[in-house]
Formats: C-alpha cells, structure tokens, sequence
C-alpha cells in the first residue's frame, strides 16, 4: 500500500469521501447525495437514507470501503456541459446534485455550504467534471488518487445531523465523519489521542465535576452555571481585571440592548441583523439585545469633549452579548446563544496606538502563560478584492494594516499572515494557543479600528486646538468567557491548577468522632483564604477519597485518630498527612507549611 505525503494527503482524503459514497451507494441503492468535502484530519459525506443510521452501522459500511478499495475502483473523470451534467443526474435520481448544478447553470456558481462552492471557470465554456467510482458518481473537481487502491489508512468515526447546504429550511440529512492519514502509525496516534479528547470532552466534565448545566425550559445555548462554576468564572475574570487595572483601565458598565438606530450607525445591523434578537417595544420602538458591546462603549466616549491630555481612555467592561445561532450549531459551551465577553476598548490618538496594543499584548502573554500556553500569532488582514465586506476605505485598511505590521516586528514576533479573516471595521492580531492534546484554539484578539471612531465622529482637540480623529482598539483577553471555559477545562482534563480549583482542599473526616476537629481545621484554613470542603457524609473514608479523586481536588487532608491533635487544638506545628492529587506517597509537613505551600501556589499561579 502506497504511503502518502502531506502534500496528496488532502487528495487521498478526497478520495476516501468518494470511496465512502460508493460504499454507502451500494449498501443503500436508494441514497442520495449531498456533498462530502475535506475537513481538518479527514473528511465527511451527506446522505439522505431511506433508514436511520447508528453508530452501528458504521462498521458494515466501514467495512464495504475497504472491500471496494481492495478492488482497486479507478475515480474516473468526466467533462460534460452543465446541461447534460443535469441530464445525467436526473437519470441517477440525484436530486441534491441537480439542485447545485441548477445553480451553475443560472449564476455560474453553487453555494454547497458555509465555506464552499463550485465556480465555473469561463474558460472552460460551462463545463462541469464528474467522477465515477463504482456505482458512484459526483459532481467534483477533483483532483483524485488514481483508484481506491491508492488510498491509505482510514476510519469512519461518528454520525450527525446536517441541513442541506447548511440551512435549516432544508431537509437534514444524515452525516458520516471519518478521518484518513498518511500512514497507520499516524492514524493510529490521532485515534488515541482522540479518545483522550472525548474523555477530556468539557460536556462530559463540565456536569460531572458540576460546573455548569443546561435547561429546556431556559433554553438550548443558554448555560447556566453553578457555584463551583461560578468561582472558575470569577476567577479568571478578576485575573484578567487585575492586569487591566495596572495598565490603567477604568471598569464601565451598558445595558443589554439598545436601540436599532445604535447598530445601523454602527455597521453591525446590515452585517448581523440576521443573528440578532429582537425587540418591539409596546409603543412601537425596534430594539435588540445587544450583539456585542463596542457600539455602547463609544457612547460613553462621547459624552463629553476631550483633550490630547486625557487620552487615552480605556474601558473594561465584563458582560453578556447574545446572538441567535441556530440549534444545529450549538456545541456545549463552545457554542452558546448568551456570550460573557471581557471586553475593553481603547480610545486614543494614533501616535498611541502602538503604546496600547503593546500593553495588550502583555496582558495576553501573561495571562495564557498562567495556563501554560504558548502562542502563535496570526495577523488577520482584509480582503482587498472583497470590499464590499468591509467598512472604510482602503487608504484606511492600509494605515491600519501597517500599524500592526509594526506591532509585531516591534515584539519580534513570527506571525502567520491571514489575509480575509479580518473584522469587518479593522484588521486584527490573533492569538493561537496550543492545548494539552495539541489541538490549536484562537484564544484573544487585538483588533485596530479607525472606521467606527469616524461613523460616530469621535475626536479630540489636539494640541493646536484642532478637532482630532480618534482611533479605536478592541481587546478581549478571553473573548468568550464560555468557550474559553470549553477549552481550559479539555485542557486540564478537569483537574485545574490550584490557583483555579474550584475546591483546593477536601478535608476527610474518618467516622462521626472526627468531624468536630475536622470543622475545626477547615474553618483554619477558610481563614487562611482557602476554598476548603468539609465531607461530613455518612460514607466510608474509601469512598469519599474516591468521590474527592472525582471532582479532581489539589489536596486530601483525612482526619482520623491519628490525625486528630492533642486536646483537639490545631497549631501551626501540628503534622498533617496530606494527599495530593495524582500522586501515591502521602506528604507530611505542619499546617503552616501546608498553609504556605498553597498560598505560594496561589499567588504565583503555578502548581
């Protein structure tokens, strides 16, 4: 079998997609087709079944792919007008493919899904190219492996719902994930490391070790969380505030909606209006919740004059912006309808601009390397053959552009360039952080904007008195408070540093005549600015060590008779036997030195 390298591996898994529609097409002849692109480790095909699918079935189809790809089916192209492409279709009952193909003959192109579509090329005088493998056929251009003997390592992996070509007025279809490698060693390692993913899964973890929890009767996308959830939450907020605050950021706060009239003038309405809630107000006003906070923010700007001499201004401001994404896109925490954003805005002139996204930048740096991530830089810049998505001009986009060009030479930094995924107002510096399994996140953006400060005439008065343009800079350290919370608690497994453990301590009383000291000592350390649970249930102290090993606790403290100090009084030299999460010997050290230990801890954010 033929190895493949890095460079056909998108081919090869092409090809896969293709080798598992022939399966499927002879398994289930009554099938149709929806498209099946490449994705990020493999590929996926939508179908429209006459039977429901389960994950049982995954390995009969699984195993049809291979007896197809021993074969060795040749992926056989064909060229043919658009209108005999159609003919051809119709006659093979394909009505998804007669769909797209009714679109290239209208518009000379097909919208397949969110990211893709099929152009024709003028050049080619409205021909389309088919492949036919097996009993399968499709409309693709290519290219392929030359047969299903040329594929490589491959595995179907799970099942799902998609709407046709991503819209939920349409029909869903059943959809069939797999993955492909270039070799077995490496499929091999993505599987396992994929089976570590779900048991880090944060769906899984986050009810498990009670974090958060969902409710239809709120509303799916809609978390709701709970104490222990509640202390993640807060504490990453205040780390966040207290590197703001030593940069001189003031804390602001906006209400959860606004007029229609504030996002028109904005950009955000002709952009978002789809994905935003509305509101009628009884006396006939449109408002909507807010989408995001930048547009209030330059409100508070603009209540009054400023001199060069104040700036710049920088706001902070930790709330909720809600956006009405559909069901089918939902994901845990990944992907909510109600978003906590850490959001801030800076305001000041453009001979600061630099200045301020540097600070930024620290701020960034420090916070993810207290999680022990490294970043990666990308500088996300506009189109220029798209304009239309975009505000401003390009003289605008250009000035811009380079302020941040000279950001990241200034840091000395290796950045990735992106052109197209910038913000609609501004180009951006993201930042790609690297979790436990490797898998890479976006994680915080520096986004530089001069196109808002001019939709809402924001300015200064300069030094020759002169009214000033003003810029504008959005930085999230977080971003979403929620997804940020879906990838740290994959990240950890569930099992956070101490600085962040929901409980940092679980003190373990052996049997009824132990709890009185065993309040005792948690009430010392609550003073000591612990977060301390006492487990006072009528349980055996085996299985409340286990239940304490579950909700992944930094520290166990089992309080028996030998633990117990003379005339129940605990000093600072009293010796504690303390156990620590993944490790077998237990420690022995005083409660002071305990105390100590994880005040340090604490204090430096390292385990």
């Amino acid at each position: 079998m033929s190895v493949f390298k890095p460079s056909n591996l998108e081919t090869t898994r092409h090809s896969v997609a293709h080798l598992l529609a022939a399966a499927v097409a002879e398994l289930y002849p009554e099938a149709k087709f929806g498209v099946g692109p490449v994705v990020e480790n493999g590929f996926y095909y939508d179908l429209d079944l006459p039977v429901q699918l389960s994950p049982d079935d995954l390995p009969k189809i699984e195993a049809k792919m291979r007896q197809i790809q021993k074969q060795g089916e040749r992926f056989i192209k064909k060229e043919m007008s658009v209108d005999e492409a159609i003919v051809y279709f119709k006659e093979r009952r394909q009505i998804y493919k007669v769909e797209l193909l009714n679109d290239i003959k209208t518009k000379g192109t097909t919208k397949i899904n969110a990211e893709e579509s099929y152009d024709i090329d003028p050049s080619t005088r409205n021909v389309v190219s088919v492949y036919e493998t097996g009993k399968f056929a499709d409309l693709c251009r290519g290219p392929h492996v030359a047969s299903t003997k040329d594929i490589g390592p491959f595995k179907l992996t799970k099942l799902a719902g998609a709407y046709w070509r991503g819209s939920e007025k349409n029909k869903m279809l059943q959809r069939i994930y797999g993955v492909a490698f270039a070799t077995a060693t490496e499929l091999d390692e993505y599987l396992k490391l994929r089976e570590e993913a779900e048991r880090r899964d944060h769906k899984k973890l986050g009810p498990e070790l009670d974090l958060f929890t969902f409710s239809d009767l709120v509303g799916s996308g809609l978390p709701l969380w709970t104490p222990r959830g509640t202390i993640l939450r807060t504490l990453l907020d205040e780390f966040v505030w207290e590197l703001r605050r030593a940069r001189g950021y003031e804390r602001v706060e906006i209400p959860h909606l606004a007029k229609q009239d504030l996002y028109e003038k904005s950009g955000h309405w002709e952009k978002f209006k789809d994905e935003l809630f509305r509101i009628r107000t009884r006396e006939g006003h449109d408002f909507a919740v807010k989408p995001m906070n930048c547009p209030h923010h330059t409100q508070i700007y603009a209540r009054r004059a400023w001199s060069y001499r104040e700036l710049p201004q920088r706001y902070a401001n930790t709330t909720m912006v809600y956006r009405d994404e559909q069901s089918g896109e939902l994901a845990g925490l990944a992907r909510v309808r109600s978003i906590t954003q850490d959001d801030a805005h800076v305001f000041c002139r453009r001979g600061q601009v630099e200045d301020e996204m540097e600070k930024i930048w620290d701020i960034i740096e420090t916070f993810y390397g207290a999680v022990g991530f490294d970043l990666k830089v990308r500088l996300s810049l506009h189109d220029p053959k798209e304009p239309k998505k975009y505000l401003g001009t390009p003289t605008v986009w250009r000035e811009a552009e380079a302020a941040l060009t000279t950001l990241v030479k200034r840091k000395r930094a290796k950045a990735t360039t992106a052109v197209g995924e910038a913000a609609f107002y501004g180009p951006k510096v993201d930042f790609l952080g690297k979790d436990s399994l490797g898998r890479e996140h976006q994680v915080a953006t520096i986004q530089l904007d001069m196109n808002m400060p001019e939709r809402f005439d924001l300015a200064c008065t300069n030094e020759k008195s002169e009214r000033e343009r003003i810029v504008m800079i959005h930085a999230a350290i977080m971003g979403s408070i929620e997804r940020y919370l879906a990838v740290l608690i994959e990240h950890f497994g569930g099992a956070f540093p101490v600085w962040l453990s929901p409980t940092q301590v679980s003190v373990i009383p052996v049997g009824a005549g132990h709890i009185k000291p065993a309040r005792q000592l948690t009430s010392l350390l609550r003073e000591a600015g612990l977060r301390v649970d006492c487990d006072e249930a009528n349980e055996t102290v085996g299985y409340k060590i286990r239940k304490a090993e579950k909700q992944k606790v930094p520290y166990m403290l089992v309080i028996g008779d030998k633990e117990v100090p003379r005339g129940n009084k605990w000093g600072d030299k009293t010796k504690l036997s303390v156990r620590s999460r993944g490790r077998q010997t237990l420690l022995s050290i005083t409660l002071s030195q305990f105390i100590d230990r994880l005040n340090k801890q604490i204090s430096s954010r390292q385990d």
